[in-house]
């Protein structure tokens, strides 16, 4: 496994913004799985977070260092600045420190410059299990998902500087919010509320964010969802009822229509958990718990997820390919070309690399972490 200090000295090899491909993988280090129960670690090591250049091959880690983050939540608890400078990691949880056999609530979002080396330049507080997180195209404004109290917090950006703007109350402190994901044009970003299986939309003009008091619905337990770059269409992940439920689904939201409205469904088997696109739109990539996260004496567990990959064209989800993966398996990430796959094994520790040919996916190597990956978004 590796250690922080040789990430230090990749930093001297750190590639040009321009020419790599960022993807961070937050890792979790709090918790762990214990035959499907998330168990908190006695006297842990700090939470990470490892830098990869995607676009080398092979991939290729350039830096790693602490920062807070975890598992709990979906895993969009990473943002990239569209202009790759910056990075925001959301911490959803801590130890408690009256009692360190359990966790409880966080709201932390820490402030990445990626500028080699990287380094944190900023803590910032969201709301109580601050969980998803993005920034709008122009990388002006970023929200983060608070699941505990129903609010989405508010930045503003001005280079490398990130302020607390307020928060946008959903008004149903039960809704669960997990992520939230903006529109090409900025004007709009969609919230998954997990609680109550709605998306609600956010309206954005002049800096000031609020709720429009509009609702959509689309499966059940919306918890991932991501905008493809064209604007066209929205793919959100549901979670339904976990591996006790049997299979779960994605949905692909129209967003050239008005208003907003799910036109497809597609069942993926037991927990979708994380949602990832292409560069280009055109695929998704879902990564399904399928029972490993439960335990061995479950009917429902199995030794592996299952890395699905689905083409999304006409208003459709169609199944393009599959492959065996980890346990406890979160979020995944695409090379520019997509001829590479990442994904998180949070059980395992390690983020498994796949090749695909337009028709295969093939296991193509893995690169070992600290702590269980938990949190996954690449730089475009």
């Amino acid at each position: 496994m590796h250690t922080l200090a040789p990430f230090v000295a990749a930093a001297l090899l750190w590639p040009s913004l321009a020419a790599a491909q960022i993807v961070i993988s937050a890792n979790e280090s709090k918790v762990t799985l214990v035959d499907g129960v998330v168990t908190p670690v006695r006297n842990p090591p700090a939470d990470t977070i490892t830098i990869l250049d995607l676009g080398a091959s092979p991939p290729k880690v350039v830096g790693e260092l602490a920062v807070p983050t975890s598992i709990v939540g979906p895993p969009e608890s990473v943002a990239i600045s569209p202009d790759g400078s910056l990075a925001l990691v959301t911490a959803a949880t801590k130890i408690d420190p009256a009692d360190p056999s359990r966790t409880i609530p966080d709201d932390r979002v820490s402030v990445i410059d990626l500028a080699a080396p990287a380094k944190v330049i900023a803590t910032l507080r969201a709301g109580n299990g601050a969980s998803g997180v993005s920034f709008n195209p122009a990388g002006t404004l970023a929200l983060v998902a608070n699941r505990i109290e129903g609010t989405i917090s508010i930045f503003t950006v001005s280079g490398k500087t990130v302020t607390a703007a307020g928060k946008v109350d959903l008004g149903a402190p039960e809704s669960g919010p997990c992520h939230v994901a903006f529109t090409r044009d900025g004007r709009t970003a969609l919230v998954t509320r997990n609680n109550d299986s709605l998306i609600s939309m956010l309206s954005v003009a002049d800096g000031k964010v609020t709720y429009a008091k509009r609702d959509l619905a689309a499966g059940l337990k919306p918890y991932s969802i991501e905008i493809t770059p064209a604007g066209d269409y929205a793919v959100v992940g549901n979670i339904g009822a976990g591996a006790s439920g049997g299979a779960d689904t994605i949905s692909l939201i129209d967003l050239t229509v008005e208003p907003p409205r799910a036109v497809g469904h597609i069942s993926v088997g037991p927990t979708a958990e994380g949602v990832a696109l292409s560069s280009d739109g055109r695929l998704a990539a879902v990564t399904v718990m399928n029972g490993s996260n439960s335990p061995k004496a479950s009917p429902f567990f199995n030794d592996a997820g299952v890395l699905r990959l689905y083409g999304i064209a006409n208003k459709t989800l169609t199944p393009v390919a599959e492959a065996r993966v980890g346990r406890w398996c979160q979020g995944a990430a695409f090379s520019r070309d997509s001829r590479t796959v990442a994904v998180q094994c949070a059980a395992d520790r390690e983020i498994l690399l796949f090749r695909f040919d337009g028709k295969r996916l093939t296991p193509a190597g893995s690169v070992k972490v600290n702590g269980g990956p938990a949190g996954m978004r690449t730089g475009r």
